[in-house]
């Protein structure tokens, strides 16, 4: 069993989970984000290669955290569970986002250029969205919810979450400004939605596979 503690965010528990302790007291923690319909794996995955402790938050409505009722669930709202977490959690961390969570990683880091060391967005569920307009309403019966995770409303609402070009190319260039990073984003997916070839196409932003990604940010320091 991997040690799991729960951080209060409003009502909602969430669970995060510690992978491995630091295993170098040089190196920051990664902080996982999983993709949508997952949850933090059990192990760290064999593709993660990271010198200093892991770590994996379960989403709202995903994994161990809390399911709430009646949904409403947008991108904006997971990025208030990482902004719960690095509240919790006071030290710097490079995020490893997949899917909707590399989405998520990208606003987060916009949101806390300084305690975000850089963030790599990796392929996973949930990475295209919604495209780029907005679609029609939907309206969910309440019958699919079993109250179990995942969360049905948030493999539906989230599935359909817009991002448009332009709104992603803005908080790119907002932690552009705000970061003293030469490359706080890195692009390590071979499916480029929309929103993806917006941020790969910024400047500042390093492209490669996931391992290039993390070992330029292993070598990053944190601020003085």
């Amino acid at each position: 069993m991997i040690p799991t503690r729960m951080i209060r965010h409003n009502r909602i528990d969430l669970a995060v989970h510690e992978l491995r302790q630091g295993a170098d007291d040089c190196t920051r923690t990664l902080l996982l984000l999983h993709g949508l319909g997952e949850q933090t794996p059990s192990e760290i995955p064999s593709w993660v290669d990271w010198p200093g402790a892991v770590v994996g938050l379960d989403f709202t409505g995903h994994g161990e955290s809390t399911v709430p009722v009646g949904g409403g669930y947008t991108s904006e709202i997971l990025v208030g569970d990482v902004d719960a977490f690095l509240q919790d959690y006071e030290e710097p961390v490079t995020i490893l986002g997949r899917g909707l969570g590399g989405y998520v990683a990208m606003l987060a880091a916009t949101a806390h250029p300084e305690q975000v060391r850089g963030a790599v967005i990796a392929d996973g569920p949930g990475l295209a969205g919604g495209g780029i307009h907005p679609g029609s309403v939907a309206l969910v019966s309440p019958a699919l919810h079993t109250g179990g995770s995942p969360d049905p409303f948030a493999l539906l609402e989230l599935s359909r979450d817009v991002r448009p070009p332009g709104y992603v190319q803005r908080f790119v260039g907002f932690l552009q400004e705000e970061s003293d990073l030469d490359t706080p984003l890195f692009v390590s997916t071979k499916v480029r939605p929309a929103w993806v070839e917006a941020v790969a196409g910024s400047p500042g932003v390093g492209q490669g596979s996931v391992a290039e990604g993390l070992v330029l940010f292993a070598s990053v320091p944190d601020p003085a």
